[in-house]
């Protein structure tokens, strides 16, 4: 086999060019990975050989300066040994190539492998070409083509190559790979595998001890299903934490967050910083705040900095604020699970044919029950309905029942902001079928102001004032009164030209119109009631204690129970 490396070569004038081509690619390839610094070589630097079969010397050939040398050839330099069936070893030089089953072996941490290898021991650098393979404690890299740098302690490749790290295997065009630090550069193409993830970049840096990899450059991360897309991150492959920059999105099946920043852990709380967005494509809504956390295993989630949580689900967006959200979740990875959202303070909601204001609201997905507590108010069309505490049951994202509970009040606009159509009670409840209103109930201390109206020329015939203990109220598709029943009432029916200044509105009457959000940018403009327009809490009258009394034997006086 070394016949075949010592033949004479006619170099021509082609060939020189080629030479001279491929020195300047060698140039541009050092470049890319940086210039070397000055070396400064310590202690005996002297490769020694250590045995051969065969030595020889051949001052005609092509390699004058060269010992031949064949069979079972061993060389030491410093802490290291090279192994090869065959060699050229300049001792002027201090520099050998080595062919065949080429060993090379650095302390009892470094073992590199090939078919054949350039090594200046003056400079301390290896070019080890075809069949590379290169073992580093549990780190091993396969390739065609390295360059080992032993003073400033790094690898290079350029023509591929495969790095194993125990389950991770990464692939990649070009790479460096520090001895020392064990951490790794890769570019180009780069894959990594881990049995469960799988990483795509063009840059990678790669900390073997710590098993975390930094991609930098349009990433994407599958695991388990979901995908991670990133122009900068760090992931760690073996306890699944990733810390993700550069407006990053996280992809689960139906559900993504993206964010500025993402920080996410398994099983414990993840994070998210500077306009994160959360989308649940099944369900039709999403969540878009400032921070966001959560906990895939407790099912908890905090979000705030300016939430607005949106639903799309129906015809028209419901977009809804609040300073904060947060979210339990109970029976986790059961067929009854369940959650329940908390809203709070200042919480704002606008869809087109509905709005609303309150300082906290609950969700409970488990009877699907959003309740709003603290100066409620509800508006629909020229509609206003507010209470002490006010309950929503909805029907896939469809009102189907309210229920109003507390000083309710409910005032119908006539469009002239003089006369109000007006309920008051202790407490309403309003049905609904495909979202429409069809029947009202209120109960207890009833009263009502309502304006009939003639069905020939839409003129209001005057003002009816009545009192009861109970009323039901129908309407029909057009959400027009067709009919009231009540089973006691007292009443008066004001014309319209005798209608007292006091009955025009209801003691508890009260017109919000200027809380009311106008549209999805205004929810984030807390407008709240004034002191004196806040509802006071009424409590209940309770019976009086009774007292049993018996006698003092002794003082002859009552003593109480």
């Amino acid at each position: 086999m070394i016949n075949n490396h010592l033949k004479k070569q006619n170099i021509s004038g082609h060939g020189i060019s080629m030479l001279l081509i491929l020195c300047l690619f060698g140039l541009c390839v050092s470049s890319a990975f940086g210039a070397r610094k000055k070396r400064k070589i310590v202690g005996d630097n002297r490769i020694y050989l250590i045995h051969a079969d065969n030595l020889r010397f051949d001052q005609y050939s092509v390699n004058p300066d060269a010992q031949i040398l064949t069979g079972h050839v061993s060389f030491r330099h410093q802490n290291s040994h090279l192994t090869c069936d065959s060699a050229y070893f300049y001792q002027a030089t201090n520099s050998v190539k080595a062919f065949g089953h080429v060993h090379f072996r650095q302390g009892d941490t470094l073992s590199l492998k090939c078919d054949y290898a350039d090594y200046d021991g003056q400079v301390q650098f290896m070019r080890a070409r075809h069949n590379v393979v290169l073992h580093h404690r549990k780190q091993v890299l396969n390739t065609d083509s390295l360059d080992y740098d032993r003073l400033y302690n790094y690898v290079n490749f350029s023509e591929g190559g495969t790095l194993s790290d125990g389950k991770n295997k990464l692939v990649a065009d070009w790479g460096r790979y520090y001895v020392e630090t064990r951490e790794a550069e890769f570019y180009y193409n780069v894959h990594l595998k881990n049995g469960r993830d799988y990483i795509t970049t063009d840059t990678m840096f790669y900390d073997t001890r710590n098993s975390v990899a930094h991609v930098v450059g349009p990433s994407k991360i599958t695991s388990k299903g979901s995908v991670v897309n990133t122009s900068n991150g760090y992931y760690n492959t073996k306890t699944d934490r990733a810390r993700l920059y550069g407006r990053s999105t996280m992809v689960d099946k139906d559900k993504s967050i993206t964010g500025d920043s993402l920080f996410y852990v398994k099983d414990k709380d993840s994070e998210g910083f500077g306009n994160v967005i959360y989308v649940d494509k099944r369900n039709k809504n999403s969540l878009h705040c400032g921070y966001l956390r959560y906990n895939e295993k407790t099912g908890y989630g905090f979000a705030t900095r300016r939430p607005v949580a949106i639903d799309y689900s129906q015809k028209d967006t419901l977009w809804m604020h609040s300073d904060t959200m947060k979210i339990y979740t109970f029976n986790i990875n059961t067929d009854s699970i369940y959650r329940k959202v908390h809203c709070f303070p200042k919480v704002r909601a606008f869809r087109q044919d509905v709005q609303a204001v309150c300082d906290s609201m609950v969700f409970n997905s488990q009877d699907s029950c959003m309740t709003m507590y603290k100066d409620p108010i509800v508006w629909n069309a020229g509609r206003q309905l507010l209470g002490e505490k006010i309950q929503l049951f909805m029907n896939d994202s469809t009102l189907r029942y309210a229920h109003v509970i507390g000083q309710a009040l409910s005032v119908e606009s006539l469009g002239d902001s003089i006369h109000y159509n007006q309920v008051a009670s202790r407490e309403m409840e309003a049905f609904f079928v495909n979202g429409k209103a069809q029947k009202g109930v209120s109960f207890g201390n009833v009263q009502i102001v309502y304006y009939p109206i003639n069905d020939k020329d839409s003129s209001m015939i005057g003002l009816n004032y009545t009192e009861t203990d109970t009323a039901k109220m129908f309407m029909d598709e057009h959400q027009r009164l067709v009919r009231i029943w009540m089973p006691k009432a007292t009443g008066t029916l004001y014309p319209m030209s005798q209608i007292p200044p006091v009955k025009y509105k209801l003691p508890s009457f009260a017109w919000f119109d200027n809380i009311r959000p106008k549209d999805k940018n205004d929810i984030f403009e807390w407008r709240g009631k004034r002191e004196n327009q806040k509802l006071k809490n009424v409590s209940r009258h309770t019976a009086p204690l009774q007292r049993i009394g018996k006698k003092d034997e002794k003082k002859g006086e009552e003593v109480k129970i």
